[in-house]
């Protein structure tokens, strides 16, 4: 599994101390600092290099929108602030993600496999000598809050995801009962890989490789008839004709 070595920058100690109790939720990250100032982070950051930065935009003295154009281009960037005003200058300067406060564990969890996807990505083109340039091979999994638990959920075995207002299911082939977690289906999207994963109704993922029956617009899972609504139907055709 890959380790994400992450740095939180923030000069409000309760939100240190809230996203500092997340990280240590999640698998995957590993917290190296935390960083009252943006101006004490600054040469820290570039000496002890990171991974990725949860950063706050308003700081005095130095503002979170300064520090991320002097730190390195391959320390990725979430933001965390309470002001949407900034999303778009977040974006300019190639952010993974923009969280608005106050933050709850489920947008975080679904940032980190944000940038989960992104550090796989890079790992997979990194050790893939003969892949064609500029190829990138998929992530193979995800991790999901379900109840009180972190589960990792490998991509390779789902099948169909149904959205149920702010829940989704996850139906896999390793288990008789889904997986129920607390995500949006426009989240999950982002963390899908398109090359595998399609929406085909506002209510559900499909897996490519696991369609084995498509009756009158529907997608048969056993007992399960999956709807193809009508805006998503061509854009299913397509998918699952392409090679």
């Amino acid at each position: 599994m890959i380790s994400i070595r992450c740095a939180i920058i923030d000069d409000e100690p309760l939100a240190i101390s809230l996203l500092e109790s997340y990280v240590v939720k999640v698998p995957f990250l590993k917290l190296e600092g935390k960083f009252s100032s943006a101006v004490n982070a600054v040469e820290e950051l570039k000496e002890n290099h990171v991974d990725l930065v949860f950063l706050d935009i308003q700081m005095p003295q130095l503002s979170g929108m300064e520090l991320a154009k002097m730190i390195p281009n391959t320390t990725r960037i979430i933001f965390t602030t309470a002001f949407s005003q900034y999303a778009i200058d977040g974006f300019r300067v190639n952010a993974l993600d923009y969280l608005l406060k106050p933050i709850s564990f489920g947008q975080f969890l679904e940032a980190a496999n944000k940038a989960l996807q992104w550090f796989s990505l890079k790992d997979e083109s990194d050790k893939t000598e003969t892949a064609a340039a500029g190829e990138q091979l998929p992530p193979r999994s995800m991790f999901v809050k379900s109840e009180y638990k972190i589960l990792q959920v490998q991509f390779s075995t789902i099948m169909y995801i149904e959205g149920l207002k702010d829940y989704v299911k996850i139906y896999t082939t390793v288990s008789s009962h889904p997986i129920l977690s607390l995500m949006s289906m426009k989240s999950l999207e982002a963390i899908l890989p398109p090359s595998q994963f399609i929406r085909v109704h506002k209510s559900f993922i499909v897996a490519k490789d696991k369609i084995t029956e498509i009756d009158r617009n529907r997608i048969v899972f056993g007992d399960t008839y999956i709807p193809v609504g009508d805006s998503y139907r061509q854009a299913f055709l397509n998918f699952i004709s392409a090679k």
